[in-house]
């Protein structure tokens, strides 16, 4: 059963709703000390791989913001937000009139998430900004992420960081900066977030219930790469179990591969795959650029170019996949055996 938001997996608490935040102290006391001071950027680009807690601090600082809007007069370190509070109550319904959460919409007639963050959505901001200017509260928009705006919406964005409102705080979320518009980095206070360590990974993964003891924890550790969202695809969507039939095909030959490839091409092509799908485009992804890595460190730089050539050839093959609807069974195989080809 998939009853998930797009960005939230299974096991996972909502970042507008999480009260908690794991091995990010030292970001959490630079947002702090910044706004205190009263010289704090208008706009913070917040980078980092994806599910680290990129968003949970964006939310985390917010509610500190909202819950504290004389900067001389709010504390020197985040806390945990009481969930009991009228600013958190809100904050974690979306029902906060100072506080904008721009992500990628859903489409009306289709009931699907879109494939971008659209202009129109970029305009709820201008449309929020003029709404609350009267207020004399703080006005904090948080993007999430920014790689997902397409063209028309990261210039509306830019031109609203160009001349921001009074008041106003652009909380914006990157796993890939180099993507984004220079102008728009350039108009940003960049906070890098590095991936977790284990201690705390494993910490976040106790707060999500889930205990990471053992050899299939352990597993876990090594294979999430310090990211929670990796941790929970791992663990709830059967991805030890798909990264353990990916390298039995990589390494296997003959009928009965022929037979693994089948199997593993169903499960990531079946109803409700999204996730899965995405991961194992992403570890497909990953394991090209250690084979091209590692012919480039051995001066192979023929069997480099073979590696550069299939990620690209794959990439467009998703992307027409994805666009044209095509049978995503089909499209799975066909990368399988071009990795055979070329390994």
């Amino acid at each position: 059963m998939s009853t998930e938001r797009f960005d939230v997996l299974e096991g996972a608490v909502p970042p507008a709703e999480n009260t908690k935040l794991f091995g990010h102290a030292e970001a959490e006391h630079f947002l702090a000390q910044s706004y205190r001071s009263g010289k704090g950027h208008h706009a913070i680009l917040i980078e980092g791989p994806e599910g680290i807690g990129k968003a949970t601090l964006a939310f985390r600082f917010a509610n500190h913001v909202l819950s504290h809007p004389d900067p001389s007069e709010a504390p020197e370190q985040l806390s945990d937000p009481d969930s009991n509070s009228v600013v958190s109550r809100q904050i974690a319904s979306g029902a906060s009139h100072n506080l904008l959460h721009l992500t990628r919409p859903t489409d009306e007639k289709t009931g699907k998430v879109k494939s971008a963050i659209t202009v129109d959505e970029v305009r709820r901001a201008g449309k929020f900004f003029s709404q609350t200017s009267g207020t004399g509260n703080w006005r904090i928009v948080i993007v999430d992420p920014a790689d997902d705006l397409n063209r028309n919406a990261a210039n509306a964005i830019l031109k609203i960081l160009e001349e921001p409102p009074k008041r106003s705080l652009f909380l914006v979320l990157t796993h890939a900066p180099g993507k984004l518009l220079p102008t728009i980095r350039s108009r940003c206070l960049p906070l890098t977030l590095k991936p977790l360590a284990p201690d705390a990974l494993r910490q976040a993964m106790v707060h999500l219930g889930l205990d990471l003891s053992g050899d299939a924890g352990e597993k876990v550790l090594a294979s999430a790469d310090g990211s929670v969202s990796e941790a929970l695809k791992l663990i709830n969507y059967g991805g030890l179990d798909i990264m353990a039939a990916f390298e039995t095909i990589l390494a296997g030959q003959g009928p009965a591969i022929r037979k693994d490839m089948h199997k593993l091409a169903d499960v990531l092509a079946g109803k409700d795959s999204e996730t899965i799908f995405e991961f194992f485009t992403a570890l497909v992804t990953a394991h090209i650029m250690r084979e091209a890595r590692s012919a480039a460190h051995a001066g192979d730089i023929d069997r480099a170019e073979r590696f550069a050539r299939l990620s690209a050839g794959i990439t467009e093959r998703i992307s027409v996949a994805q666009a044209y609807n095509l049978d995503r069974k089909q499209t799975i195989l066909s990368i399988l055996d071009d990795l055979k080809a070329v390994s």
